[in-house]
């Protein structure tokens, strides 16, 4: 099932997410639905925040190929050498900045069959867990960046969502202005 991805703005963004505390039917049924939205998407990564659940759950496909299911992941280590990169979010489209991380992670997880592990990544791989690690502490990637960009990109997304916010608005009150008229007539001719 495609499931609606919650746009730079909304708060689940920001909110810190809670552990994972059973690996049941309906995380697995969780993980395949947010496979489905990443790959609608075009992206190579989501986090449960991103879908409006606030858990500690991300999946991604890097350039292997490989679905990766990360439930209540922690980066244990990173490299000291860095590199940048042109990152976007799928919460924050058509938006892309240059950001500098770790070249190298690894990270320790639950899978979707409930199995821990423990993965060495590098290169984009590194990157996406990195990137999606930080959704579930209430970071975007912006906040990795220029503060300037960061700034304007916020204020950019709070006017469309006040914009898209007032015409749904108006939307609703004509819609209930066209119901009012048809009851109306259905009382005239009822009389």
């Amino acid at each position: 099932m495609i499931l609606d991805i919650v746009k730079l703005g909304e708060d689940s963004l920001r909110q810190p997410s809670i552990p994972v505390a059973e690996v049941n039917d309906e995380i697995k049924q969780l993980a395949e639905d947010m496979f489905d939205t990443m790959i609608e998407a075009d992206g190579v990564g989501l986090a449960a925040p991103q879908i409006g659940k606030n858990i500690r759950m991300f999946v991604l496909i890097a350039d292997d190929d490989v679905r990766r299911v990360f439930i209540n992941p922690q980066i244990i280590k990173t490299s000291e050498e860095t590199g940048p990169y042109d990152e976007g979010c799928l919460s924050i489209p058509q938006v892309y900045e240059t950001i500098e991380r770790p070249l190298r992670v690894t990270v320790q997880a639950i899978n979707e069959k409930g199995k821990a592990f423990t993965l060495d990544a590098d290169g984009l791989l590194a990157r996406i867990i990195q990137h999606e690690n930080d959704h579930l502490d209430g970071v975007v990637f912006i906040d990795r960046g220029d503060e300037g960009f960061a700034k304007k990109t916020e204020e950019q997304f709070k006017k469309r969502a006040e914009r898209a916010a007032e015409k749904a608005k108006e939307k609703a009150a004509k819609q209930a202005r066209i119901a009012a008229k048809i009851a109306a007539k259905e009382a005239k001719k009822n009389k």
